[in-house]
């Protein structure tokens, strides 16, 4: 009974410092996302307009809240009040009353583009991280490659993001030549 034992005892850790062993000897790829998104080059140019159509956006709203505080301003003194006709007051008014209305309208528009627009940046730079990653497994035989965002720990060594980035910026110069060539054939023609 004690050799039977001491035989599954032996079968058993074996087997566990097999496992272990294994588990240790699959390369993984691990990519830190919002570092491919703030340094590739894709990266680049997707925040870059994201950004432009912001400050499009604002100021927009910047022109419309500067007429709306110099109609307040003049609200506030009360000779200019005084000088006022009933007429003039009452069209002031209504003045103020749609371009506040009309801020509000572009404030609304500003939240929803502004998601759209981040939703469609985020889209985006999954799939060119998607396909960098899917050339980077192949050349190194990775089984799998996971987001940082969804490991509690990892061993550094299993960071692929540089390798990634690389082969995203090598994607964007062999695209950015190829609209080049294509702009180049077109003015050709």
């Amino acid at each position: 009974m004690k050799k039977r034992q001491v035989f599954i005892l032996l079968t058993t850790l074996f087997c566990l410092s097999s496992l272990k062993s294994f588990a240790e000897e699959i390369p993984y790829g691990i990519v830190n996302f919002t570092n491919c998104v703030t340094e590739s080059m894709y990266g680049k140019q997707e925040q870059d307009s994201f950004e432009k159509l912001r400050e499009q956006m604002t100021s927009l709203m910047s022109d419309i809240e500067k007429q709306l505080n110099e109609i307040a301003t003049k609200f506030n003194d009360p000779e200019f009040v005084d000088s006022l006709s009933p007429e003039a007051e009452q069209e002031m008014k209504a003045r103020f009353q749609t371009l506040n209305e009309e801020l509000n309208r572009y404030q609304n528009q500003y939240m929803q583009v502004m998601q759209q627009a981040n939703m469609k940046l985020m889209q985006t730079m999954n799939n060119h991280v998607s396909k960098a990653s899917e050339i980077i497994a192949k050349k190194r035989k990775l089984p799998m490659v996971v987001r940082e965002e969804a490991c509690f720990f990892y061993n550094p060594s299993f960071d692929i993001t540089k390798s990634i980035i690389d082969e995203m910026d090598k994607s964007f110069e062999k695209e950015s030549n190829s609209q080049t060539q294509a702009v180049v054939d077109q003015a050709k023609k």
